[in-house]
């Protein structure tokens, strides 16, 4: 039986071979025939040319009762008639351009009513490309005035609807064969023939895609027209009221249209209908019908006359209770998104509630620039309103009818396609001689060493104890704990060392005076020195860590400031004894003020304000910190039962003491630091985040995709401001531009704070009890770039959620709707043991909001508006004092911090390292430049010549005070090179280190986004710094030039970034090969020499780095980043790898990490491995003609990477940065930008991504849609 089934098909299957074969000799045989027909001149043989084409329509056509054979031959049959080479559609339209027979016509035009059927997207290109619109247009005028045939009218409607969509040029040709009239008027006097004038609609959809073809009709009464067929709810002719609606919402996307429409009052009448739809479509059959009358509205609101008279309609609540009942009835979603969007248009205009969007700070600056933005904002007189001006409101009517073709020549216009330009030309710019001054930089080309004694390097494995190092330096590493141990060899100082000198704590010193001190840290199994650490600290201070720390968690954490107190009785601390002798109680430290009270906890409390969390108070006495009024009585023991933990309670027993997981953090030094910086606000204050630190949380944080709705249900919220105006608190709570506001004290309102390093928030206002408006500072000197903060919120109750809205965000999109988070640092999770900034937040999205961004701020550009970032918070303490940030903080002081750990810690016996200030930015502040380089095995000459010959890696970082990963990464390259790592001494002795790992201190300092105290990108600047305004670049750039003039061009070059709009650590590089290719010039890339090395470094990290993505990177020059580091460095200094390494904010999307978000542990590792990738490299371009190919494969990778580039904006420079490269945008609503329509249509949650969705995302430009044409 099997083997009678399988015959049986074989049967059938040559059975249908052999009828396809038939079917195909018979179709070019037919098509031979016709052919000879035209051949002959006009159509004489009339019989003959109806049989021929009758009988090519039978072979084409498609019926659902034909066996799969005959469909086989029809779909042949097509293929046939529109393959490649094929001259049968052209025989066919000649036929039709020849014939005046009706029936021969009819035929015709049936023949390609099948062929651009369902699936004849690629055969409508093909008509079109023949010349199949003109010859059909053509025939439409000729037929309404020659032989008027209502079969030939609807077939000619509908296929010209169908090819129309295709053809850049219709609305042209149509204009010019008179279509538009012959089409109206067959409307107009069939309005009772459903069959004719439901093809004549589609097609009128098809005009009014043409900006002025649709003011054209709307002139001629089509929008009154489409409204004599709209009306109430009906279940009769739904097909066409829904094209119906479909054309005037096309037609309505013209602004004079929609001004119409709105003067007739026909918004109203929308509305009505829709409200009349909506209350009889209970089944909700009609959903399309109602979408599109949503859509007309939609169009008529894209006009400031058409929000108006919405509103005067009381449209909003129309739209927001009819939306309401539709939350419940998933399939609905699409109405109710477009519905939102309406909504949110029409949410009258507000202006941010600040008096100027410039900086609350003044910085003055040296020289004024002649033009550019800081010029604009110092000429603009003081009596203008800068947050919103009237230029805002102007409506420009834009009838582009090429608007395709002029996007399609932008595509590329920001690709660099001067070959004179691409073309690296060494040019210094500067004197030989002035670039001597240079000269001092670089003492390792003329040290002799000869006052160093190289005795000793000899015996330092033997005497390592004797080199002044009080703690290990950890190589960072973000990989997971392991069988096989790392060690690292780690010195300790003597206990008559003074303490404030000294890294790790007296707990080890203790440990030291009965066992000798440990030499070796095993870095993968930090578990057991945690939970050893603390056990040691429980046993020697007498008490549990949890008696210690339930005395330290204070209602009073306030903030920490660095007045100073006067007596030193007032300031005294309780030294800790390690004997058995000594009585172990809790180590107090007093400041200020005493404490009268007594604490639950602890009997007999006494004078103590502050509680060290690990035993050993810091050396209040040196620096004189005063922490505020750090009172224990504070302690809310409802808030948490600190009581319920153990010893083993897991955030406690895991922490160890600072100095292990911290070896270059030390809070007396810091504050010290902090003391020196010169700030424009002249900060008095110190984060406690910054003085404690931060330890990488030892879990995971992964990506979370927000709930479906989130961002649906925010946006409600906000407009139930304009709804229900009196449940609004509207009050303000903070505020930079007065000071003297009163600081809320009712227990109920949320304190803030942002007066202290790299902090911003301008304002906080209160909007609902647990909800807070917040408005971030502007860069100094700018009036925009909001998107770093970092601010500080006390006062809270635990469990209840709180809502923040960071409202005037500038960015179109942000990673904060692909799964980021923001960070979260709480003082009492500190006090805990817990120092760690962890990502939190609830409900977060980003979208376009209601106050109006004003075009001096936004370049130029009108109707621009700001975006919000939203989070829900709950916090897990009462009173508890807790700071927010963008990323992870890395102040300038820090950076000072850690070099002077790194330079006190580093073994000058191995390692030779020099720190200098290259100059001072304009607020006064010393710019570092280290060197970094192994010291030379001797002082004699062989060595000397080798010591200074090694090849240059130049490496800069934070250029863009926001991009703090940047900052992270340079500590993780910082850490390994200074490491006893045997790959950080092979690389010390391969390479000298010049860095400068802060090349905009100020901003840094400031809490600025994107530019420093000049009001400028830094990182435009690298072409002509001027040496006053830019100095940090200026000689930077100097430092640069001076080894090019010395013939010691860096081999790398590398300017560490931060991406906020991409996920993963990837670089871009500079290559003509590839920026050619990007375009349409003649010129070949084949033609091109060039050194393809620069493609190795990123392609080792793709093999070594779990968070690098070579499939991200990008060797394009464009023209809007020809005075970037990357490129001046590559073209002007003549460095072949000079890359800008981008790290993401967000998290991976690929790898190791994938899924997870991005944290310190992982940065800092990023750091080490671009190290290690330099050593690869040099393995690699010693021998470089044994490279493997796959390092150099670069015409395969050209086609993985090419890039999507996009052309800058004026003044507002947002990126060094394509764009985010998710499609799917939650970003806002803008149908009155180009960018934003895509991305309104609806929430964009993953799991509701479908085809109904997609049919929403559609322009009308894609249509028609099959579903539209029952």
């Amino acid at each position: 039986m099997k083997w009678q089934s399988e015959r049986g098909i074989l049967l059938k299957m040559n059975k249908v071979k052999v009828s396809t074969e038939k079917g195909n000799s018979r179709i070019q045989s037919l098509l031979a025939q016709l052919e000879k027909l035209n051949s002959e001149g006009p159509l004489q043989d009339v019989e003959n040319g109806r049989y021929v084409t009758y009988k090519l329509l039978h072979l084409a056509q498609t019926q659902a009762e034909f066996p799969f054979s005959v469909l086989q031959v029809s779909e042949r049959t097509k293929k046939d008639l529109t393959a490649k080479g094929s001259t049968g559609m052209e025989i066919i339209l000649s036929t039709l351009e020849n014939t005046r027979d009706l029936q021969i016509m009819l035929n015709i035009l049936n023949i390609l009513n099948e062929l651009v059927s369902v699936g004849g997207g690629r055969r409508c290109r093909v008509l079109v490309s023949k010349g199949g619109s003109q010859i059909l247009l053509q025939l439409l005028f000729s037929a309404s005035k020659d032989f008027p045939n209502e079969e030939i009218m609807i077939q000619l409607h509908s296929i010209l609807a169908k090819i129309g969509p295709k053809d850049k040029k219709f609305g042209v040709k149509v204009r010019i064969n008179g279509a538009l009239g012959i089409t109206l008027n067959l409307v107009k006097q069939n309005l009772q023939n459903f069959k004719l004038i439901l093809p004549c609609l589609q097609l009128l959809r098809v005009y009014s895609n043409n900006a002025v073809n649709a003011v054209t009709l709307g002139k001629n009464g089509v929008v009154e027209l489409m409204f004599k067929i709209i009306g109430p709810f009906s279940r009769k002719n739904t097909s066409l009221v829904k094209v119906s609606l479909d054309t005037l919402a096309a037609l309505l996307k013209s602004k004079t249209n929609a001004r119409r429409s709105v003067d007739r009052g026909y918004l109203p009448v929308l509305l009505t209908i829709y409200i009349d739809w909506h209350r009889h479509d209970t089944r909700h059959r009609h959903m399309l019908i109602r979408k599109g009358i949503l859509t007309c509205i939609k169009n008529m609101t894209s006009i400031k006359l058409g929000r108006k008279a919405f509103v005067d309609a009381e449209g909003m609540k129309v739209l927001y209770n009819i939306s309401q009942d539709c939350l419940s009835v998933r399939t609905l979603d699409p109405l109710v998104n477009i519905s939102t969007l309406i909504m949110r248009k029409c949410f009258p205009k507000n202006r941010l509630p600040i008096s100027t969007i410039k900086s609350i700070y003044q910085f003055q600056l040296p020289i004024i620039p002649s033009s550019g933005p800081v010029a604009q904002i110092y000429n603009l007189a003081p009596e203008v309103d800068d947050v919103v001006d009237e230029s805002d409101d102007a409506e420009v009517e834009t009838d582009n009818e090429n608007e395709e073709e002029e996007n399609e020549s932008k595509k590329n216009d920001d690709i660099e396609t001067d070959l004179s330009k691409l073309k690296p030309v060494q040019d210094l710019g500067r004197l030989i001689e002035e670039l001597e001054i240079y000269k001092q930089f670089f003492p390792e080309l003329m040290e002799d060493f000869q006052a160093f004694d190289f005795t000793e390097k000899t015996n330092t494995s033997s005497s390592r104890s004797d080199v002044k190092r009080t703690g290990p330096i950890i190589v960072p590493t973000a990989e997971e704990p392991s069988s096989k141990s790392k060690t690292i060899t780690a010195s300790f100082k003597d206990n008559n060392v003074p303490q404030s000198q000294q890294i790790l704590p007296n707990v080890y010193q203790g440990v030291g005076q009965d066992h000798k001190p440990a030499r070796h840290m095993d870095l993968q199994n930090t578990e057991k020195n945690k939970s050893n650490v603390n056990h040691q600290y429980s046993k020697q201070n007498g008490h549990t860590p949890t008696q210690c720390l339930n005395n330290e968690i204070t209602k009073g954490l306030d903030n920490m400031t660095l007045h100073c107190n006067n007596a030193s009785e007032d300031v005294k601390y309780w030294k800790p004894g390690y004997d058995s002798g000594v009585d172990n109680k809790p180590r107090f430290l007093t400041l200020g003020e005493t404490c009268s009270k007594t604490c639950q906890q602890i009997s007999g409390c006494g004078k103590s304000l502050f509680v060290s969390s690990f035993g050993q108070p810091p050396s209040w006495q040196q620096v004189g910190t005063q922490l505020g009024q750090l009172c224990c009585t504070g302690i809310d023991t409802d808030a948490e039962d600190e009581s319920s933990l153990s010893s083993e309670e897991p955030g406690f027993s895991d922490f160890p003491e600072p100095g292990v997981l911290q070896p270059l953090h030390d809070p007396d030094l810091y504050v010290e630091i902090v003391k020196k910086t010169k700030s424009v606000p002249e900060y008095s204050e110190v984060a406690y985040p910054d003085y404690f630190g931060h330890i990488p949380p030892a879990f995971k944080e992964p990506l979370i995709e927000r709930p479906y709705g989130v961002q649906r249900t925010k946006i409600f919220q906000d407009i139930e401001r304009l709804i229900h105006a009196n449940d609004i608190i509207d009050k303000t709570v903070y505020d930079l531009d007065f000071l003297s506001y009163p600081i809320p004290e009712d227990g109920e309102t949320l304190r803030f704070n942002s007066q202290f390093e790299s902090g911003n928030l301008r304002k906080a206002i209160q909007i609902r009890k647990f909800e807070y408006d917040l408005i971030l500072n502007s860069d100094i000197n700018s009036n925009h770039h909001h998107q770093w903060f970092y601010f500080e919120v006390s006062g809270m109750r635990n469990a209840i959620p709180y809502r923040f809205n960071i409202i005037n965000c500038e960015k179109s999109n942000s990673q904060f709707n692909y799964g980021m988070h923001p960070l979260m640092y709480s003082v009492q999770e500190a006090m805990l043991g817990r120092p760690q900034w962890v990502r939190t937040g609830t409900d977060i999205c980003y979208y376009k909001n209601h106050f109006s961004r004003s075009s001096i701020a936004a370049g130029g550009l009108k109707g621009k508006s700001y975006y919000t970032l939203t989070f829900t918070m709950t916090f897990s303490h009462k009173d508890d004092v807790c700071y927010f940030a963008y990323h992870y903080p890395y102040t300038y002081s820090t950076l000072q911090m850690h070099i002077q750990k790194l330079e006190e810690l580093h073994d000058p016996q191995l390692i030779y390292f020099q720190r200098d200030s290259i100059c001072e930015t304009l607020g006064g502040n010393p710019c570092p430049v280290l060197t970094i380089t192994s010291m030379p095995e001797s002082k004699s000459w062989e060595n000397l010549y080798k010591f200074r010959n090694r090849p240059y890696i130049f490496l800069t970082s934070r250029v863009h005070p926001g991009e703090s990963n940047s900052s992270w990464v340079m500590k993780g390259t910082l850490e390994f090179l200074m490491s006893n790592n045997l790959t950080a001494q092979s690389l010390r002795d391969s390479y000298i280190f010049k860095i400068v790992p802060m090349l905009n201190p100020d901003g840094v300092i400031n809490g600025s986004h994107r530019c420093s105290l000049s009001g400028e990108d830094l990182n435009r600047q690298w072409s002509n710094p001027h040496p006053e305004l830019h100095p940090t670049i200026y000689h930077t750039k100097g430092l640069l030039q001076y080894l090019a003039s010395i013939q010691r061009t860096p081999l790398v070059f590398c300017d560490y970034h931060g991406h906020s709009r991409k996920k993963n650590v990837f670089m871009y590089g500079c290559s003509i090969k590839e920026t050619v290719w990007q375009t349409d010039i003649s010129a070949s890339s084949s033609d091109l020499q060039e050194d393809l090395g620069y493609r190795t470094l990123p392609k080792v990290l793709n093999q070594i780095a779990p968070a690098f993505c070579m499939s991200s990177c990008s060797f394009v020059v464009e023209k809007s980043k020809e005075s970037t580091a990357r490129v001046v460095v590559w073209r002007e200094v003549g460095v072949t790898r000079s890359y800008t390494m981008e790290s993401t904010y967000c998290g991976c999307d690929q790898g190791k990490y994938k899924g997870q978000q991005i944290g310190t542990r992982q940065l800092e590792e990023m750091g080490a491995k671009f190290c290690i990738s330099l050593l690869r490299l040099k393995r690699m371009t010693s021998v470089e003609s044994r490279l493997p190919p796959s390092l150099l494969d670069v015409e395969n990778d050209l086609i993985d990477t090419r890039c999507n580039v996009t052309s800058p904006t004026t003044q507002v420079l947002d990126e060094d940065e394509p764009r985010c490269l998710e499609e799917v945008d939650y970003s806002a609503e803008s149908s009155d930008e180009q960018e934003g329509d895509l991305n309104e249509t609806t929430d964009f949650d993953p799991q509701y991504f479908d085809a109904s969705m997609q049919e929403e995302q559609l322009s009308d430009s894609d249509i028609p849609k099959r579903d539209c044409f029952p």
